[in-house]
């Protein structure tokens, strides 16, 4: 039976307090974001972070959490290589090249604490979680997940894998990223900038679809029609077109205007819960909850696919005729590729949120639900009448969670969307080493970032809402997900130090036939191994005593790891990233 939680007991403010973390064991994989999470979430720690952490506490018993590199892997850099991450953000450049910033060690600690707060949760519903386990390399694994579904579809894709992409230079020297989600705007922006009409039709392609292949083979024409006029000239045909851009910004200048606040914000606002009745499994920390998502693209859907993993029943809201991105090329089983590694075994249903009957519909749906999640533009939940005093009216206990782009804490903000949030939050200087020019990445590190401190954010909701019987507001954002990834490079900021990593730091080297990657504490190859193929290069590699790993350059070679299993449409599947015990 599961544990009830009413207001008659004791309050907490933060969803862990009273609980304490101890840790143990070598180093792992972004073990100060965890302690610095558990931290923010109300925890009290002993020693120094490690690889195994303890936490225990009133209500909930005891539980514990490990974090591996994985198999054949043993720090970020060979991660990045075996996972795919170095191929997917080294197509705008052609040649694969390793995120400067520690993406996998980020997104394995998040994971961590999901896996914490998931097995505390159940623990208090009455399941028997005692242990988890995170994987580096799974982590890594779900950040492409979305690229490795497309390299396994039936079909090919429907732009170009090719070199290029944004950002662009003015004349005057600024480089900003430009950003629009309508065909008429994109073509009026180059027009104000007298680029040729072919280029302006045949670049839109291109930039349209940069989210799912991770690159934009535009026409050289374009870049040199940003090049001709100065940055007002840009400015303004920007505001005339409806388009928007936004300049990049550097590690220095975030740091300066960082205000110190946690990626989440958690805000209780009732109180009558009194526990699920299902009780909670190993397997299934979250069953018998139900999560109501109106998401789209990638962050809201990601966080409801982590939710679902976990075991919640996931319904997702969808406008009349379904979800538009099921058709998005390629396909498998006539369902897109990409659309599954987000939305897989989630259950769907219609609503039209411009029809007031529908909306009534909705929220007599969020009245029985424990989790409505949605992503929708800055104030549309309210003018909807869908915000969360309205859906909490008749359920008090919900937990509303909303991951958005800025979270109303950078006035003046461009659009949220990913690119745009990496390039004012110099995320394109944190991924490139100082001997690359800024660019923020095209794959899309703050959407999955994001995605994954949602969930975050919600399991630490809907252990509050268990501790305290409050219904609980959840807001997290692309803005968070910036400021934790950048955190070690902003730190390095603030104490007068170059923020960026060295000339050549995690480039990969040629060989024969592919490329090879060695740890971050090995600086340089000490061979030239171009003539050697990457077998031979690898086997003499380790006789000197050398850490190697071939770099995946093609993700459909991960399709035959025995991690990667297929859905039932046929669609590559990533494995869960914990494993709970």
């Amino acid at each position: 039976m599961a544990l009830p939680a009413t207001p008659a007991i004791a309050r907490t403010a933060r969803p862990l307090d009273g609980l304490r973390w101890e840790a143990s064991g070598p180093p792992g994989p972004a073990d100060g974001l965890v302690a610095e999470h558990l931290r923010l979430l109300g925890v009290q720690g002993d020693g120094h972070p490690g690889g195994r952490i303890a936490l225990s506490g009133p209500d909930f018993g005891g539980i514990t959490a490990r974090t591996t590199w994985g198999d054949g892997a043993v720090d970020e850099a060979t991660v990045q290589a075996a996972t795919g991450i170095m191929a997917v953000h080294g197509r705008r450049d052609g040649t694969p090249r390793g995120l400067a910033a520690d993406y996998t060690a980020t997104a394995t600690g998040v994971l961590t604490v999901q896996a914490l707060l998931a097995g505390l949760l159940a623990r208090a519903r009455g399941g028997q979680v005692t242990s988890a386990e995170v994987s580096a390399e799974r982590a890594g694994l779900l950040a492409v997940s979305q690229y490795l579904a497309a390299a396994g579809a039936e079909e090919a894709e429907a732009a170009e894998l090719a070199p290029g992409g944004p950002p662009f230079t003015s004349a005057d020297g600024v480089v900003f990223e430009l950003e629009t989600l309508d065909a008429g705007a994109w073509a009026a922006f180059w027009r104000a900038l007298d680029a040729p009409s072919d280029a302006v039709r045949r670049g839109w392609r291109p930039f349209q679809f940069r989210y799912a292949t991770a690159c934009a083979p535009f026409p050289p024409a374009l870049h040199d029609s940003a090049r001709a006029h100065g940055w007002e000239r840009v400015r303004e045909a920007a505001r005339s077109s409806g388009a928007e851009v936004c300049p990049l910004h550097t590690l220095t200048e975030r740091t300066a205007e960082y205000d110190g606040a946690p990626p989440w914000r958690l805000t209780e606002h009732a109180a009558s819960y009194s526990g699920a009745a299902e009780r909670a499994t190993v397997d299934a920390p979250l069953a018998g909850l139900t999560v109501l998502e109106a998401g789209r693209r990638i962050q809201a859907p990601l966080t409801a696919h982590l939710l679902g993993l976990l075991g919640a029943e996931v319904v997702r809201i969808e406008p009349p005729g379904g979800d538009p991105l099921r058709g998005m090329p390629p396909a498998c089983s006539g369902v897109s590729a990409r659309w599954l590694a987000l939305n897989r075994g989630k259950k769907a249903v219609e609503v039209d949120i411009k029809s007031a009957a529908d909306r009534e519909r909705l929220r007599a749906m969020a009245a029985d639900a424990d989790v409505f999640l949605h992503n929708w533009a800055p104030g549309k939940a309210a003018e909807l009448g869908l915000d969360h005093e309205h859906l909490s009216a008749a359920n008090p206990a919900l937990v509303y969670a909303y991951t958005s782009g800025w979270a109303d804490r950078l006035p003046g903000a461009p659009m949220g969307t990913d690119f745009m949030v990496q390039a004012r939050t110099g995320v394109g200087e944190a991924v490139r080493a100082v001997d690359e020019p800024p660019a923020p990445s095209l794959m899309t590190l703050l959407d999955v970032l994001g995605g994954l401190i949602g969930a975050e954010a919600v399991l630490a909701g809907l252990v509050l809402r268990q501790r305290t019987g409050a219904g609980v507001r959840v807001d997290s954002s692309l803005l968070g997900a910036a400021d934790v990834l950048t955190a070690p490079a902003r730190a390095r900021a603030g104490q007068g130090l170059d923020p960026r990593r060295p000339a050549g730091f995690r480039r990969p080297s040629r060989t024969a036939d592919g490329w090879i990657a060695l740890p971050d504490d090995h600086s340089a190859i000490p061979h030239d191994l171009r003539d050697l193929s990457t077998a031979q290069a690898l086997r003499r590699l380790r006789e000197r005593g050398l850490v190697a790993v071939p770099v995946v350059t093609d993700l459909a070679d991960l399709l035959s790891s025995g991690s990667i299993s297929r859905d039932a449409h046929g669609a590559p599947a990533v494995p869960a990233p914990w494993r709970f015990a």
